[in-house]
């Protein structure tokens, strides 16, 4: 009630009135004899977990088998040196002639951040960066190799143009 009266003494003399009557026939607590369902009420926090779980989670990246071969052979390497890495970081980053990049690094154990999506797939672990996940989803990863390359390639449905090198794309 006090919300109310401080809203029409500061509103301008020649709305209070049309304020006045539109807050009189709106009523924002619950009658006496109103009851919410029982489905509403619910709070438990098991229950909102329960419902949330049933829902297929789908990967922000698919990561090919010959992708995952080829990082497993990275990270087998980099572990003999430091073994505190847990996989591979993969973000993007303005560069190139179109405007953005993607960048892979190498994750370290227990420094991921708060945000960040983590897909595991073929026996790797494969971590995007929070601010990359916009530009990423859907995005197919690939080991490509043959007589003149051999390199990750990225299939992009979010990508609205590409260079000519296939470097760098814009969204």
């Amino acid at each position: 009630k006090r919300v109310v009266e401080v809203v029409v003494r500061r509103a301008p003399a020649n709305m209070r009135r049309h304020i006045t009557r539109a807050l009189r026939s709106f009523s924002p607590l619950p009658r006496k004899n109103f009851a919410f369902p029982a489905a509403c009420v619910s709070t438990s926090s098991s229950s909102l977990e329960s419902r949330l779980s049933r829902i297929p989670k789908k990967d922000v990246i698919n990561v090919s088998e010959e992708a995952a071969q080829r990082i497993g052979q990275l990270l087998e390497k980099k572990k003999k040196a430091d073994p505190t890495i847990a996989g591979i970081r993969l973000g993007v980053r303005t560069r190139g002639c179109n405007g953005l990049s993607f960048v892979m690094d190498y994750q370290e154990d227990g420094k991921e951040g708060k945000f960040d999506e983590k897909v595991s797939a073929h026996g790797v672990d494969v971590y995007i960066d929070s601010k990359a996940v916009f530009y990423i989803v859907g995005t197919k990863m690939d080991w490509v190799e043959d007589d003149l390359r051999a390199e990750f390639t990225f299939e992009n449905p979010n990508a609205k143009g590409q260079c000519g090198c296939g470097e760098s794309f814009n969204v």
